[in-house]
C-alpha cells in the first residue's frame, strides 16, 4: 500500500524591484521603514520588500513527489514550521490512494490537530494549504490526470484572466499600462486604491473603450465615506469592488453592500466555509485564495456560495498559481482568473515549462497533476 514517505518545506524569498512593482499584487502602495517588512503608507499592514512564498514537498512511498504551496507574503518560515513540526508528524505513514475521499479525510486530519486549540484559521490553514495542494497534485500523477479533470468531466481547456493592477508614476501612465494588455485581448483590469481616490478615478476614466476595471479598495475606505465613493464606482459600471472595509467587519459591508449597485468582492482575508458564510447575501463574488484554502477548502466555498467565484491570486509560484487555474477550469461558477504579470513572470523563471497564458486566457496544464515541473533553477535554491 503507498503511504506518504516525507514532507518537507521551503520558505522562499527573493528579491525584486518593490518601485517597479508597486500597484500590483502584493505591492500595492509605498512602503515606510527600514528593514525586510515595512509598513504600508496608505493603512496599517506591513509588507516584505521581497517576495515570499511557502514551497510544500509531499513524497510517497512509490516515490512519486507532489508539489504545493502555502500563500505566505510575510515570514513563510512560519507556514514551514507548522508543516513541519505539526502536520508531518500527523501525515507521514498515511496511506494514500489518490482519491478524493482520502484528500478530505486527510483534511481533517490535519485540521484536527490544532481544532479545540482555536488555531482554525491564519498560518494554521496556509500550511494546511499547502500540504493540500501537494496532496492534489500527487491525486493527478496517481491517476494520469491533470487535477482539473478529476473535478469535472469536461473542464475548460482556457479559463479567461483578468489584469491584476497596472504600473505606473501617473494615472495616464497606469491607463498605457492597461491598455498594452487591452491589446492582447484582456477587457478587465483591478486598480488598486492607495490614497488618492482621484487618480483612482482619473485611471479608470483613461481606460481604452472596451476595457472595463475593478477596484481593490485594501480593505481601507474611510467609513464615513465608503457609500459615497463607491457610488462614483457605480457611476461608471464599475466590475466589484473588492475588500471595501476591515475584514472583521461584516456589519459595515452589509451596509455598504445594501447602499450602491457595484458588486462587492472579498475572499483572500478568509481561510474556510466558515469564516466565508457570513458573507453570503453581502458578497456578490468570492475570492478564495488557493494558498489560504487549498483546493479542498475552495471546493467546499464553492459549492456552497451558489455565485461568482474568482479565485485570489497575489504573490505566488508555479503550484499556487496551477492550482488556481485546474479550479477555475473545473468549477461552472468560476469565470475568471487573477493574473499579475510581474508575478507570472517570477513563476515562470523556476518552472522547466512555463505557465502560459494565451492573450485574455491561461492555457490548462494539461500534463498530471498540476501540471509543473521544476526548473534546475528551483533545484539549485
Amino acid at each position: 500500500m503507498t503511504r506518504i514517505e516525507s514532507i518537507y518545506t521551503l520558505a522562499m524569498r527573493l528579491p525584486r524591484d518593490h518601485a517597479a512593482a508597486r500597484g500590483t499584487a502584493g505591492s500595492p502602495t509605498n512602503l515606510t521603514g527600514d528593514g525586510r517588512y515595512r509598513w504600508s503608507t496608505a493603512y496599517p499592514v506591513l509588507y516584505s520588500v521581497d517576495f515570499e512564498t511557502a514551497i510544500v514537498v509531499v513524497r510517497l512511498s512509490d516515490g512519486r513527489v507532489g508539489y504545493g504551496e502555502a500563500q505566505a507574503p510575510l515570514a513563510p518560515e512560519v507556514a514551514c514550521a507548522i508543516v513541519e513540526h505539526v502536520l508531518k508528524p500527523a501525515l507521514e505513514g498515511e496511506a494514500f490512494d489518490g482519491s478524493v475521499a482520502r484528500i478530505g479525510r486527510l483534511w481533517d486530519r490535519m485540521y484536527a490537530t490544532m481544532r479545540v486549540r482555536g488555531h482554525s484559521g491564519g498560518f494554521m490553514l496556509d500550511a494546511m494549504s499547502g500540504v493540500d495542494i501537494a496532496l492534489w497534485d500527487l491525486a493527478g500523477k496517481i491517476a494520469g490526470q491533470p487535477v482539473c479533470s478529476l473535478l469535472a468531466a469536461a473542464p475548460k481547456r482556457a479559463v479567461p484572466v483578468y489584469l491584476s493592477g497596472t504600473s505606473g508614476t501617473t494615472p495616464a501612465e497606469r491607463a498605457a499600462f492597461a491598455e498594452r494588455f487591452h491589446d492582447e485581448g484582456i477587457d478587465l483590469v483591478k486598480l488598486y486604491y492607495e490614497s488618492d481616490w482621484a487618480d483612482l478615478l482619473a485611471i479608470a476614466d483613461a481606460l481604452p473603450a472596451g476595457m472595463h476595471f475593478a477596484v481593490d479598495a485594501l480593505w481601507h475606505l474611510p467609513p464615513a465615506d465608503a457609500i459615497a465613493m463607491a457610488r462614483d464606482l457605480d457611476a461608471r459600471n464599475c466590475r466589484w469592488l473588492e475588500c471595501p472595509l476591515y475584514p472583521e467587519d461584516v456589519a459595515a459591508h452589509a451596509e455598504l453592500a445594501a447602499a450602491i449597485t457595484t458588486p462587492l468582492a472579498v475572499g483572500e482575508s478568509y481561510r474556510t466555509l466558515r469564516e466565508m458564510q457570513p458573507f453570503f447575501g453581502i458578497a456578490n463574488i468570492l475570492q478564495p485564495d488557493l494558498g489560504r484554502c487549498g483546493i479542498t477548502g475552495t471546493l467546499a466555498i464553492a459549492q456552497a456560495c451558489g455565485g461568482p467565484i474568482v479565485p485570489h491570486v497575489s504573490i505566488a509560484m508555479g503550484p499556487q498559481i496551477a492550482a488556481a487555474i485546474h479550479v477555475a477550469a473545473a468549477l461552472e461558477n468560476c469565470p475568471l482568473c487573477e493574473f499579475n504579470p510581474n508575478v507570472l513572470a517570477t513563476a515562470n523563471s523556476f518552472l522547466a515549462e512555463p505557465i502560459v497564458r494565451e492573450g485574455p486566457a491561461y492555457r490548462v496544464p494539461t500534463g498530471p497533476g498540476l501540471g509543473i515541473e521544476w526548473s534546475d533553477r528551483f533545484d539549485a535554491i
